[in-house]
């Protein structure tokens, strides 16, 4: 039987290491497109972080602006002087009860509630993210306060107590973040689009009355709370664009500790 060429018997040689590589380089192909999306994914949600909180900076500045010249003072006026003249004994007493949903301790037991709730069902990252977000608000607050330190108004006589200055607006401002965020997470957790929509709804509507319990009783002017609305869902907007970027860096796969046949669970515990 003839032999064969010395180059064809290297060339068989050489062959079967290749073959056994082909594996190793495919995954490394699928690792780098993984690395790239990846890194696209978390990209995007911290610029659309940055982009939202940009953006509430900016329209903040531009009432600030205004406020500082005096050219927000007559609309203000007029606004709480029309609620003056349409002021009744009920709706006054309905948003004393509603102002107190967007005071401190209200504020920081729900805060605390849903925290704990979210720690022990191993949604750890969003624990962590409704504290920062609700601590961060509360210190850019008071910080915003003490630069401007515009007195309350006095057009009518208060319905309710306050302290500190009037721009921005606190209990706005806790409002949007705190209610803005719970309903976030909580929508996160939701599997149908109704249920989603409606969750945000609420909190819209809770953010709303809060905020305009603050002109009814007369402790606010109207561009304070648009103020404290802005920026404080900027910050929030902020916090949950990280939170989304954060979840993408740790995997998006389901909790594994959660039963199979809870389908429910499985998709829902996440980050």
């Amino acid at each position: 039987m003839p032999q064969q060429p010395p180059f064809e018997r290297r060339e068989d040689r050489r062959s079967l290491p290749r073959h056994l590589l082909d594996p190793f380089f495919a995954l490394v192909r699928v690792g780098r497109q993984h690395a790239v999306s990846l890194h696209a994914a978390v990209g995007i949600f911290v610029l659309a972080g940055a982009f939202a909180a940009i953006v509430g900076t900016l329209l903040f500045a531009w009432i600030a602006t205004h406020v500082r010249a005096g050219a927000t003072q007559a609309f203000d006026d007029g606004v709480l002087g029309y609620l003056a003249t349409h002021r009744t004994p009920l709706i006054e007493q309905a948003m004393v009860e509603i102002t107190f949903l967007g005071t401190g301790l209200v504020v920081v037991v729900m805060v605390a509630v849903a925290a704990t709730f979210l720690w022990l069902s191993a949604h750890r990252y969003s624990a962590v993210l409704l504290l920062v977000a609700t601590a961060g608000g509360i210190v850019l607050n008071n910080v915003l306060k003490l630069g401007f330190s515009r007195p309350r108004p006095h057009v009518f006589a208060w319905g309710t107590q306050a302290m500190s200055s009037s721009f921005p607006s606190g209990h706005a401002m806790s409002a949007a973040v705190v209610y803005g965020t719970v309903a976030y997470l909580a929508a996160r957790l939701q599997r149908r689009r109704l249920s989603r929509v409606l969750t945000m709804l609420i909190a819209a509507l809770m953010i709303s009355l809060i905020s305009f319990s603050r002109l009814y009783l007369g402790v606010h002017y109207p561009s304070d709370v648009a103020a404290g609305i802005i920026v404080g869902l900027a910050w929030a907007g902020f916090c949950m664009a990280i939170l989304e970027a954060l979840q993408r860096i740790r995997g998006d796969a389901p909790d594994r500790r959660a039963a199979p046949n809870e389908t429910g669970l499985v998709e829902a515990r996440r980050l």
